[in-house]
């Protein structure tokens, strides 16, 4: 089956760009188009998709409160991945747009290929900021927004050792090769340590992962 896109964006013409790069894959499917944020939760709704391409910076409402109301809504199917587009890598609306329930990010300027890829990759379920750049960015933005709940830090005690040695070194930028090696495991089983902490921790991926350890004090900016 192919992955279904709305694309959301206050430009018509960035639209019409998104459009004509998805549709030109067998695979992908663009079901819907938005032109704010209030515009994007209609569409959604009605369209079902598997991937939301989400610009941040639109009238009405912003790509952050759509991406909150969307990702949080309740009904029979799984809500939508989405993937934040920004005119600059470090927008000061990627962090909360993350901690809102995104999946990643993209610039506005990603190569073609880039933006095919990423929307496979986060239909499949993975999140989409390489290990580097979601540390980067947890670390521009983290202290702008206020902490997490009390019972979200507490829930870190259900982590055994190993997962949370995982989640600290999730957080400090690793990727699963790199944990791998540095815990003297294979990939596939640090494969399965992330998926137990999503679990436990009532994730939906790894950026909210990092985004948590950074948080709840688990991990410190420029550490």
């Amino acid at each position: 089956m192919g992955v279904s896109v709305v694309v959301v964006d206050d430009q018509a013409l960035v639209r019409a760009g998104f459009r004509m790069i998805l549709d030109a894959e067998p695979d992908l499917d663009v079901v819907g188009e938005a032109g704010d944020g209030l515009e994007a939760i209609d569409v959604v709704a009605r369209a079902r998709p598997d991937v939301v391409l989400m610009d941040v910076r639109m009238p009405n409402l912003d790509g952050v409160g759509a991406t909150e109301r969307i990702v949080s809504a309740r009904g029979s199917d799984a809500p939508p991945r989405v993937i934040i587009l920004t005119t600059f890598d470090l927008d000061e609306y990627v962090f909360a747009a993350l901690r809102a329930g995104a999946s990643g990010f993209l610039l506005k300027d990603t190569p073609a290929e880039t933006l095919v890829d990423a929307v496979r990759t986060v239909a499949s379920g993975d999140s989409l900021l390489a290990p580097s750049v979601t540390r980067r960015v947890i670390e521009q933005f983290v202290g702008r927004v206020p902490a997490v709940a009390p019972t979200a830090t507490m829930d870190l005690g259900a982590l055994t050792s190993r997962e949370h040695e995982v989640l600290v070194l999730m957080a400090g930028g690793r990727s699963n090769a790199e944990i791998a090696a540095e815990i003297y495991v294979g990939e596939t089983t640090v494969k399965t340590h992330v998926g137990r902490v999503l679990m436990k921790l009532g994730l939906r991926d790894r950026v909210q992962a990092v985004v948590l350890a950074y948080e709840s004090g688990l991990v410190q900016p420029g550490r």
